[in-house]
């Protein structure tokens, strides 16, 4: 079993991933989503533990029956992560049968997003997770600008249509 270094590095990567994912999360508990701030911090740690326990586990397994012909593919374990964060983000999403109106797609993709930011903490890609953390911001706050302003303009153009 490992523990120090490598234990309280993995920690730190947790820590950070659920940092960033905290801050997603915080723009979605302010549009009031399903999945807020909590949800968001845990599925960017939950991502960000996956990757480095499977990291530590390949360590410990070589370090004790000895490793040559042991080895890890990180795809296999980001595969893992999309399918339950599928899972989550499917939960989130909401049809109304009154009306043809979904609810929930954007809370379900910043899950997933958030889970990627984690994994890229995990493997130490922390410029990478601060950037796209920044650019889900952009996106989900900046564009909100533009969907207001592109709804004003087609109930205008309904209006100059009803009164032409």
């Amino acid at each position: 079993m490992s523990f120090g270094n490598t234990e309280l590095r993995a920690l730190g990567y947790v820590m950070l991933a659920m940092l960033l994912g905290g801050i997603i999360g915080v723009e979605r508990e302010l549009e009031d989503k399903p999945a807020g701030l909590r949800t968001h911090m845990l599925v960017a740690g939950a991502s960000a533990l996956l990757v480095m326990l499977g990291e530590i586990a390949l360590q410990d397994f070589i370090a004790s029956f000895g490793g040559t012909a042991v080895n890890t593919d990180p795809v296999r374990v980001l595969q893992a992560l999309v399918t339950g964060v599928a899972f989550l983000g499917a939960g989130t999403i909401i049809r109304h049968k009154a009306e043809p109106q979904i609810e929930g797609l954007t809370t379900a993709s910043s899950l997933l997003f958030t889970a990627a930011v984690g994994a890229c903490v995990a493997f130490s890609y922390i410029v990478l997770a601060i950037g796209a953390t920044v650019l889900v911001l952009i996106t989900l706050r900046g564009l909100t600008i533009v969907e207001r302003w592109l709804e004003n303009r087609r109930a205008s153009e309904k209006n100059q249509k009803r009164n032409s």
